[in-house]
């Protein structure tokens, strides 16, 4: 079994910035993709970015150029520095993990970022 915890989620002003962390724990074999989602009120759950074990990483249109992620394998972490942040951006963040071999995927409980006007 895999857990996940996430941290760093909270209230900023527009064209503020906040990072967001995910820790992994537990059975965590071979090459995976660990990432993030977002769901905002109202709106469907959706990818922000993901990194794989092997630093490849792909971006939502939307937070291209604004959002980076990275991860430390050692740890089994993600990261995710959010810049120039806009209220669009107000959801709650889910922190995930694939692993390649396997159709499971694992996910936090997640974290509120809210970004107001």
């Amino acid at each position: 079994q895999v857990q996940l915890a996430e941290s760093g989620g909270g209230l900023v002003q527009a064209g503020g910035s906040l990072r967001l962390s995910c820790a992994a724990s537990g059975s965590i074999f071979g090459p995976n993709a660990m990432g993030w989602y977002r769901q905002a009120p109202g709106k469907q759950r959706e990818l922000v970015a993901t990194i794989t074990s092997g630093a490849d990483t792909n971006y939502a249109a939307s937070v291209k150029g604004r959002f980076t992620i990275s991860r430390d394998n050692a740890r089994n972490s993600v990261n995710l520095e959010m810049n120039s942040l806009k209220p669009e951006d107000t959801a709650v963040y889910y922190c995930y993990l694939h692993p390649l071999a396997y159709s499971m995927v694992y996910w936090g409980k997640g974290t509120l970022v809210t970004v107001s006007s």
